[in-house]
């Protein structure tokens, strides 16, 4: 059963992470589905970040494939967050959506992100999350 995992394991890292294709799979159609799994994640970033998308026009879903490849995914809201983080805002308006993400939500690039505000302390106190 462990052999099975494992190769699963390196199948999920090989669609996921940009990690070698393992042996006894078809590169092409690994290659294909990454591909799918690149252009799904992208909408779904779109849909979390709307000016940041915006912004690469119709560039987006190429560029966040580029950007995207190598890194696992950390749901649509981090991976958006990173992106506008590594990258110079390409608009006023996605400057301002991240300025906006910046402001209400506290994120430190490794963990989830946590609401600002006197809700959050209150819940941080209250042992909800963590600081």
């Amino acid at each position: 059963m462990t052999d099975l995992a494992s190769r699963q394991a390196a199948l999920v890292r090989a669609l996921t992470s940009g990690a070698p294709v393992p042996p006894g799979f078809d590169a092409r159609l690994v290659g294909v589905a990454r591909q799918a799994l690149l252009r799904k994640r992208a909408g779904e970033v779109a849909r979390a970040w709307p000016m940041l998308a915006a912004s690469y026009g119709e560039d987006w879903r190429s560029e966040f494939a580029a950007w995207a490849a190598a890194r696992p995914t950390n749901g649509s809201l981090r991976d958006g967050w990173d992106l506008a983080r590594s990258a110079a805002p390409r608009s006023g308006a996605a400057a301002a959506e991240l300025a906006a993400r910046e402001a209400t939500w506290r994120y430190d690039g490794q963990g989830a992100p946590v609401p600002r505000g006197r809700l959050s302390a209150w819940a941080r106190r209250r042992g909800f999350w963590k600081s």
